[in-house]
């Protein structure tokens, strides 16, 4: 029955001159028909790329508005229209406009994580893999980061040399993992490394042997000598990894790490979509565009 969908989407695809993207917490059929695979950015700047006029985004809306950004002429759908997230949703356009006005002089510093309205009023986006690199370039030294609390942590920990402003918002996926998550994984898998997302809680992080975005901790596994990891982050990785390292063993830090929303989306969505019944076409004005792009400008120019 997969394989049956899964060819028909790739017929469909090839007719209808149609890119697949599937970020890396998709399930695996789906990444299975996707043209390309990886973390939210990544996929935005493949999409770019791509001759195709049709984009589907398997993935959340923050993700698909960016393509979209960058990719103005084509035409681009989220696969499942309910799939949000509620880290990019949890800070709007009028909050933080009020917050700074009260810090007038920090740089405000977007995590990609973040709705396109936001990024109009924000001054650089930083993606998980690239946010202390950036930060350090950033000449003032007040910053203003947004809306994850516990990736600004994570930085500011590296730049001590920096004032930086957090508020309370980030994954509640990653933040349903505490200390006594990795004291109990620990226990049971002696020998086995903590890999972990820095949108997890300081006191998981410090517990780890290695933090970092989720292609960080990807290459990490696969690049490392170690044979056993316990995985810190959505739960699909853990998947993947045990798939694409079959001579290693990956356990998950909790059972609990599900995004429900990346899973919102089914290998029936994605074909819905080719077939031109489903989905969501992201639309944004030029204005909100132009303005959102800025801030992504402004990472790359950084970057």
């Amino acid at each position: 029955m997969i394989k049956d969908l899964q060819e028909e989407i790739l017929k469909l695809k090839k007719e209808k001159d149609i890119c697949i993207l599937a970020h890396c917490y998709q399930n695996p059929e789906i990444l299975e028909v996707a043209d390309f695979t990886g973390d939210s950015f990544g996929l935005s700047v493949e999409a770019a790329k791509t001759s195709a006029k049709t984009v589907i985004m398997c993935g959340v809306r923050f993700m698909a508005e960016t393509v979209k950004i960058l990719s103005p002429d084509k035409k681009v759908i989220l696969s499942n229209a309910d799939a949000g997230c509620p880290m990019a949703e949890m800070m709007d356009k009028d909050l933080i406009e009020q917050v700074k006005k009260s810090y007038p002089d920090y740089t405000v510093v977007a995590y990609i994580n973040t709705t396109s309205s936001l990024k109009t009023i924000c001054d650089v986006c930083v993606t998980s893999s690239s946010a202390v690199n950036i930060c350090k370039k950033i000449e003032n030294d007040k910053i203003l980061f947004i809306p994850d609390c516990n990736l600004g942590a994570w930085v500011a920990q590296q730049l001590p040399e920096k004032t930086f402003k957090l508020l309370n918002g980030g994954c509640p996926t990653h933040a349903r993992m505490g200390s006594e998550d990795v004291k109990r994984a620990k226990e049971k898998w002696p020998d086995a490394l903590v890999l972990v997302h820095p949108e997890c809680k300081p006191e998981v992080v410090e517990l780890s042997d290695y933090a970092g975005s989720t292609t960080g901790i990807m290459s990490y596994a696969k690049n490392s000598q170690a044979k056993e990891f316990i995985i810190g982050t959505e739960n699909s990785i853990v998947t993947h990894l045990q798939m694409e390292c079959p001579d290693k063993i990956f356990h998950p830090l909790s059972k609990d790490c599900i995004c429900h929303n990346m899973k919102a989306t089914t290998l029936t969505d994605v074909l819905n979509c080719c077939k031109g019944i489903g989905g969501e076409e992201i639309n944004l004005d030029e204005d909100t565009r132009l303005k959102a792009k800025a801030c992504i400008d402004k990472m790359i120019e950084l970057g």
